[in-house]
């Protein structure tokens, strides 16, 4: 279904895009809009899921040196879900999205491009040069767990004691450098 809000976003970012606005405040970039487009649809076609789990999969998928923003992803699948790619549905609070014939379709006949990128990505996951790959993503993961339970605050006993651990975290990777 076509929403004039999400065409309006989808536009109002192109014009930026065009203009020199933007930048590489967290990086650059892994992969294009256009690239990215093929490996959110790849991935439901392999299964349905959440906007989350896409995230997530990714940044797997390139051994955590790259995650794309949901500010990429959630705009993303609804130029999909408005091409006819996906189609989404309600489980629980959040969207769960499935491919549709024509997503299949489009797959099809670009296979050999989503063969190259998946290619890309396999090759950023083979190429962790010492380990980065996976310190970046555990870094992430005690990023993105900490930023999930401080919605609901942390007792002065929790702040407390996660502060400690994470100096003493510090400390120990000080040594080791």
């Amino acid at each position: 279904m076509f929403s004039p809000y999400r065409f309006r976003k989808r536009l109002q970012g192109r014009l930026h895009d065009r203009h020199g606005g933007g930048g590489y405040a967290r990086g650059p970039k892994m992969f294009d809009a256009g690239s990215l487009r093929y490996i959110v649809l790849q991935l439901i076609a392999e299964r349905p899921r959440h906007g989350y789990e896409i995230i997530k999969e990714i940044e797997e998928r390139v051994g955590g040196g790259y995650a794309p923003s949901p500010g990429a992803i959630y705009p993303l699948l609804a130029l999909l879900e408005d091409l006819g790619h996906v189609e989404a549905s309600a489980d629980g609070n959040k969207k769960l999205h499935r491919i549709t014939p024509e997503g299949r379709a489009f797959l099809r006949q670009n296979r050999a491009f989503v063969d190259a990128v998946f290619a890309r990505m396999d090759a950023g996951c083979a190429n962790d040069r010492g380990g980065v790959n996976a310190i970046r993503a555990s870094v992430h993961d005690i990023k993105d767990m900490l930023r999930a339970h401080a919605q609901d605050g942390f007792s002065e006993e929790q702040a407390k004691k996660i502060v400690a651990i994470l100096e003493r975290a510090a400390v120990e990777i000080r040594k080791l450098l």
